[in-house]
């Protein structure tokens, strides 16, 4: 990728942030990108749509243990799951072997798998040799009559913020446009309802989540063309550029996708979370403003009020186990914030939350739901996240799996946030399943017991007061 390239994805227009400064995801100090390349960015973004083969063109390392490394689920193809590599040596790289050995892989891939296309991604090594991933690209398309994209993302190009807009670069380039969505059976759904299509930026379908919500988008006529990328297929990204209205769920990540949508088709987006009762509810509504149908507008109140009522029913006795209860949440992005509201919808309160990965835009949201004088931790290491718990008396740490050992050695309640969860929180019904959670994290009766002195410390400061006379 050309230096003027990485600077345009840099400086993206419709980030607010960059009329101030390119905070959001300007290039990382030395170290900075050990929690996630442009690499890494760039294939978790796009991993989840399910029929397409994905292979990393560098050494075997870049690979890493790929076999369910996110909680993406699909619905049904699980192709997506399989690692593959082309496994460069020094030996390739020595005798500039690279090239002819990614186009021997992407002939496996096809002649394996048979997928709906082949995902390249450019990795540090041979970026720095200059292999030309496109032009072996493009020969393997016309060879195999099978759609082969190039996602030229080396992780020394910059961050993983950096990589997610790569890969959405990467989809608007090579395959959004490139076929007609599939023609309803009749302009009208059932009982004279009509079809709007609209499109899910930056959802990505963890622990199922994208599932919870699709039933409410159905019964409103709102067909899902495309989530980009959660239980997607090749052919649905193929037909983005036809939607009334794209919705991107996860911040900043392929803001670049909305926007050139935007310019190319008139095609108007929003920002929204799915976390959150207030938030589900403000996201269909957005999608009802911005589509400008009074029937759906109509028909988006009453299943509000219907939904709304029915989750306040059930919420309410979770509500009153975790009413006045202290959360320290440590993610970034969208969920820094989106996060918050569903807590502050429980009845809790967010003492601090991590803003390590966050923007401008998403900094701002955290002081309207925070207030103007919101924690924000951009240093989150152990004993920071330890004092903060322990200053603040909080009831239970919120946050990735990276820090689960460091919140469990020091005996607090923790509660996994990030990609590798095997629970869904979003829509309605995943808000009482994060209540739940929240309420066999904090209430588990392990933690009584592992902050008890052990029964041998008991028994000798018996022995002690006995021996001095003193009553035990």
């Amino acid at each position: 990728m050309k230096q003027k390239d990485i600077a345009e994805l840099l400086d993206e227009p419709a980030c607010a942030h960059n009329k101030k400064s390119k905070s959001g995801c300007a290039k990382p100090k030395p170290g900075a990108t050990a929690g996630g390349c442009a690499f890494d960015g760039a294939q978790i973004a796009l991993l989840p749509i399910a029929d397409v083969a994905h292979i990393v063109h560098g050494p075997i390392a870049c690979a890493g243990s790929s076999w369910d490394n996110r909680g993406t689920r699909s619905s049904g193809t699980r192709l997506f799951r399989i690692g593959m590599t082309t496994d460069l040596t020094e030996q390739d790289v020595i005798m500039g072997r690279g090239e002819k050995r990614l186009f021997h892989s992407i002939r496996q891939a096809v002649d394996s798998y048979r997928p709906a296309a082949v995902f390249v991604y450019n990795t540090c090594v041979p970026a720095l040799v200059g292999d030309d991933v496109e032009a072996v690209c493009k020969a393997a398309a016309e060879r195999w009559d099978t759609p082969v994209v190039p996602v030229d993302a080396a992780g020394f190009y910059g961050t993983k913020n950096l990589g997610n807009r790569i890969a959405g670069e990467a989809m608007v380039k090579y395959v959004c446009g490139t076929r007609e969505p599939d023609p309803l059976p009749e302009a009208v759904n059932r009982d004279g309802i009509t079809v709007h299509d609209i499109n899910l930026i930056g959802e990505y379908n963890i622990a199922g989540e994208f599932w919870h919500v699709l039933p409410l988008l159905d019964e409103l006529g709102l067909r899902v063309l495309c989530t980009l990328s959660g239980d997607a297929r090749f052919r649905e990204v193929q037909t983005m550029h036809r939607a009334e209205v794209n919705m991107m769920v996860c911040s900043k990540a392929m803001i670049n996708v909305a926007r050139k949508l935007e310019e190319a088709f008139s095609t108007p987006w929003f920002e929204g979370s799915f976390y959150g009762v207030r938030d589900v509810s403000q996201a269909l509504r957005d999608f009802s403003r911005l589509i400008n149908d009074p029937d759906l507008t109509s028909r988006t109140e009453a299943l509000i009020a219907r939904e709304e009522a029915g989750i306040d029913q059930q919420l309410a006795p979770w509500r009153e186990r975790l009413s006045g209860r202290k959360a320290l949440l440590y993610t970034g992005g969208v969920k820094s914030w989106s996060v918050i509201a569903a807590l502050q919808d429980l009845g809790m309160e967010v003492v601090a939350t991590g803003t390590k990965k966050s923007t401008e835009e998403d900094k701002a949201r955290i002081r309207e739901l925070m207030g103007q004088d919101a924690v924000m931790i951009e240093d989150g290491n152990p004993r920071a996240l330890i004092n903060i718990v322990r200053d603040n008396n909080v009831d239970v740490l919120i946050a990735g799996g990276r820090n689960m050992y460091t919140a469990l050695k020091a005996r607090i309640p923790f509660l996994d946030i990030n990609q590798e969860r095997e629970f869904g929180y979003a829509g309605y019904t995943g808000m009482v399943e994060l209540a739940r959670q929240l309420v066999l994290t904090i209430d588990s009766p392990v933690w009584p017991a592992v902050r008890r002195k052990a029964p041998w410390h008991e028994a000798s400061r018996d022995t002690v007061a006995t021996t001095q006379g003193l009553p035990s």
